[in-house]
């Protein structure tokens, strides 16, 4: 099993929205960046633990716990020409952008992103590093450890 911490705009998609969610299940789609692309496609599989992000709001932050629930498929939203991440260079039969499906578990408190960084066994956490800024970035087992038993 891996593990991924996945950043979604409360506004677009939170925690609450996806526990909401029929079965609890969100398709993780508007994704636009190639290496995010890349590790849906090609990294997670069904079950992988996911640290649910809000992000691009008043108090960024870890908001709740997820897994994958689906393998990659190509995302609907870049044939859809009135989507905002509609891609006009993206064909049906060689689809640009995939998603999967996130399953939320769980609700957390918010651990804000200054608290993550004030820990020192999260010094390296790819997600803190300064300039990242990928939606979807790999956990190491040590920092879901710390974080899942200590912080949430």
């Amino acid at each position: 099993m891996k593990y991924w911490l996945m950043k979604s705009e409360p506004d677009e998609c939170s925690i609450d929205d996806a526990l909401a969610a029929p079965r609890r299940i969100t398709a993780w789609s508007g994704v636009r960046n190639y290496t995010s692309r890349n590790t849906m496609r090609d990294a997670m599989r069904v079950g992988d633990g996911v640290l649910f992000y809000h992000s691009s709001c008043d108090e960024p932050g870890i908001a709740g716990l997820a897994e994958v629930a689906s393998p990659s498929r190509p995302d609907p939203s870049q044939f859809d020409r009135k989507s905002d991440y509609y891609d006009a260079k993206s064909k049906r039969d060689a689809p640009r952008w995939v998603l999967v499906d996130v399953r939320a578990l769980k609700k957390t408190r918010l651990v804000p992103i200054a608290e993550l960084k004030a820990h020192k066994p999260l010094a390296k956490m790819l997600t803190l590093r300064p300039g990242n800024r990928l939606s979807i970035t790999p956990v190491r087992d040590a920092e879901w450890r710390y974080i899942t038993g200590k912080l949430l």
